[in-house]
């Protein structure tokens, strides 16, 4: 038989700290699971109830999430303590997701002072519902193009989770371990937050000045400074395209060099690299918001939506409008 963890000495009275995992339609269960065994093992290696959590869905029936796993739940969205923390799960389609019922039960539990968490994408939903107003916030990074274009009044980081008062987000994925190391830490000290990750053998925590994505050599593959350079320059001009030439420039180089320089790294011109961000972007935007296409060509520095559904076609063999329409009837009724 394995040895139980050493015991980390807690000095903690009175009653456990409850979370309630708010399940959302085809949610995310890497983030879920990374939340709720963070606490487990919070609890087992301080050897004693520190947390306890209940488990409840939209109408108190079992949930799905997008693996096709079923959940057995406690409840529904019934009353809460006003000490408890919601974990809201969000996943794939959120905004199917983010029903009327849903947001109601948020905002009467966050009028109540009840803190509030989203996981993964539930962080559009914790904004539809107007609980980000005026506050920092994250989200996955595949959303976060549309998420800035709906709510203008949320102050959206690329951090892996954010802690703005009793409104929490995070980016999903094992970024909820991350989030619940701090929380331990906060509360219970960092011998047994460390000791928490150290079970679940992660060695690198990351804090809220961390960023999602890996960083730009690690994705493309290559060490360059200069064109890792240019690349960041790109993804944070989408709107406004910067021509190859003042690209090279900002870097010190000639317009010929910058050409060479990703016809070898990258197999690619400098204006094709950056043509295809701008499509991804507009991709994005197609299937996660209300956009009209005009705008999500505005969005992403096409002059026209002629010229926008040319490019889109050449690259993803097929228009905009069929983009759209093909996604919708994918969703299920």
């Amino acid at each position: 038989m394995l040895n139980d963890p050493q015991i980390v000495d807690v000095d903690h009275i009175g009653k456990p700290r409850r979370f309630v995992f708010a399940l959302m339609a085809d949610f995310t269960m890497l983030s879920f699971a990374a939340a709720i065994e963070s606490l487990r093992i919070a609890n087992r290696t301080a050897g004693k109830e520190l947390y306890s959590w209940i488990i409840v869905s939209e109408d108190g029936a079992e949930i799905s999430c997008s693996n096709g796993c079923v959940f057995r739940v406690n409840q529904g969205l019934d009353e809460l303590e006003r000490d408890d923390t919601i974990m809201l799960c969000g996943g794939i389609d959120v905004q199917k997701a983010t029903t009327k019922r849903l947001l109601n039960w948020l905002r009467r539990e966050a009028r109540r002072g009840v803190t509030v968490a989203g996981l993964c994408t539930a962080g559009y939903t914790m904004a539809k519902a107007g609980l980000l107003d005026g506050k920092k916030a994250t989200i996955h990074w595949e959303n976060q193009d549309s998420f800035a274009e709906e709510f203008e009044e949320v102050q959206l980081t690329k951090s892996i989770f954010v802690v703005d008062g009793n409104r929490i987000t995070t980016a999903g994925g094992t970024a909820s371990i991350d989030l619940m190391i701090k929380l331990i830490a906060d509360e219970h000290g960092e011998e047994l937050a460390n000791a928490v990750a150290d079970l679940q053998i992660y060695s690198a925590i990351r804090t809220d000045q961390d960023t999602q994505r890996l960083s730009i050599p690690t994705r493309i593959g290559v060490r360059h400074p200069k064109l890792s350079r240019v690349i960041q320059m790109m993804e944070q001009n989408i709107e406004d395209p910067i021509s190859p030439a003042v690209l090279a420039k900002d870097v010190g180089m000639s317009t010929r060099q910058l050409e060479r320089l990703f016809r070898r790294y990258l197999a690619r011109s400098p204006k094709r690299y950056y043509m295809e961000l701008r499509l991804q972007k507009a991709r994005n935007l197609l299937m996660q918001t209300d956009m009209t296409v005009i705008n999500v060509a505005l969005a992403c520095g096409f002059a026209s939506p002629s010229h926008f559904s040319k490019c889109y076609r050449s690259h993803y063999d097929t228009t905009p409008y069929r983009e759209r329409g093909s996604h919708a009837a994918r969703l299920p009724g």
